[in-house]
């Protein structure tokens, strides 16, 4: 037997004796081909069984998607007003939260005149289980985005503004610097315009947060989203006690402050009267806006419960006693619906 000869032999006695002892193996231990995705590993501590899609046989299940009630109704796009904001977006390259986060007030809002910018591009860093703006690792900042918003705005001859950003954890200052050179453009280009700025936390950076404040938006909103219990689930890199903090800072230096929250994801009433007190007792914010959870996409949190109109009133009611001095609560209610008339009413 020559030396390759036997090479061959010895390898083929290895592969009968790991044969023998996979079939061995395998009368003791059966395992399904591919792996056992049923194997138990301890008791549940719930089930999801009913929001997996069966496709085992022939019956057509899905996510309960919750049918909308009558009272959710968004006015679709259309008309001249519309079309003439959505050429000058389109032209100057903007991006709105509007387009992005599927406002259900786009229709509305833009025959009216009026958008929600979003700066620092279309990406954010960050994974929220409500929002439908894009997750992953965002361009770096377009240094001309500045003095393209501020003419675009130009042209669009507002009394009012709002512009919103992504969250930027990429970049040391979370995008406060580009915030300041936007805000100032936009008060140098659009001098009867008054600019509401909302902004992230900043991971709590005050010093970023001094940044943009020194800038001087006519108002600095930062949105709770949520009562302190669904944070987890709704805002999994927020925390609840670090959004009141950034709120408070804001108000310390002098600005009108605002803040909004959605209901129906899943919180209970007594807790966003909780959030309520947090907020005028720490941060003593000035306008408070509520609206209706709308589930963007199967990938997102489901609805839990449709809030009527009546209740929403009631929030209106208790948010108005507690001493907030403009609350705006309904269910297609934003954080930027009708923000042009709250300016004018808070400030000069």
């Amino acid at each position: 037997m020559t030396a390759i000869d036997a090479t061959n032999h010895q390898a083929e006695v290895r592969r009968r004796i790991a044969g023998r002892a996979t079939e061995h193996a395998s009368k003791r231990h059966p395992v399904t081909p591919g792996g056992d995705t049923a194997r138990q590993a301890g008791t549940a501590a719930f089930s999801l069984s009913a929001m997996v899609l069966n496709n085992a046989d022939n019956r057509r299940e899905s996510l309960n998607p919750r049918r909308k009630p009558d009272w959710i109704r968004a006015r679709m796009p259309g008309g001249d007003g519309f079309t003439a904001l959505k050429s000058i977006v389109d032209q100057h390259r903007l991006h709105t939260v509007c387009q992005e986060a599927s406002c259900p007030n786009m229709g509305e809002c833009w025959s009216r005149g009026t958008a929600t910018i979003m700066i620092l591009g279309d990406t954010c860093t960050r994974a929220c289980g409500f929002c439908d703006v894009k997750t992953g690792r965002p361009q770096p900042p377009d240094g001309e985005e500045p003095r393209r918003v501020a003419e675009s705005l130009a042209l669009m001859k507002l009394k009012h503004v709002v512009i919103t950003c992504v969250d930027r954890d990429d970049l040391p200052d979370g995008g406060a610097a580009h915030w300041a050179e936007t805000i100032n453009l936009c008060r140098e280009l659009c001098p009867e315009m008054s600019v509401e700025a909302l902004i992230g936390d900043h991971k709590g950076d005050y010093n970023a947060l001094e940044v943009i404040i020194d800038a001087r938006p006519a108002i600095l909103a930062h949105n709770m989203e949520t009562v302190r219990r669904m944070h987890p689930a709704v805002r999994p890199q927020a925390k609840y006690d670090r959004s009141l903090e950034v709120l408070k800072h804001i108000k310390g230096s002098g600005l009108v402050t605002k803040t909004s929250i959605m209901v129906g994801i899943g919180e209970r009433d007594e807790e966003v009267i909780e959030l309520m007190d947090d907020v005028r007792r720490i941060a003593d914010v000035d306008i408070l806006t509520i609206g209706q959870y709308l589930q963007p996409t199967r990938n997102h949190l489901p609805i839990d419960r449709w809030v009527t109109p009546a209740q929403f009133e009631q929030l209106r009611e208790e948010g108005l006693t507690r001493g907030f001095k403009i609350v705006q609560s309904g269910p297609l209610v934003r954080s930027s619906y009708h923000a042009d008339e709250q300016a004018k009413m808070l400030t000069k």
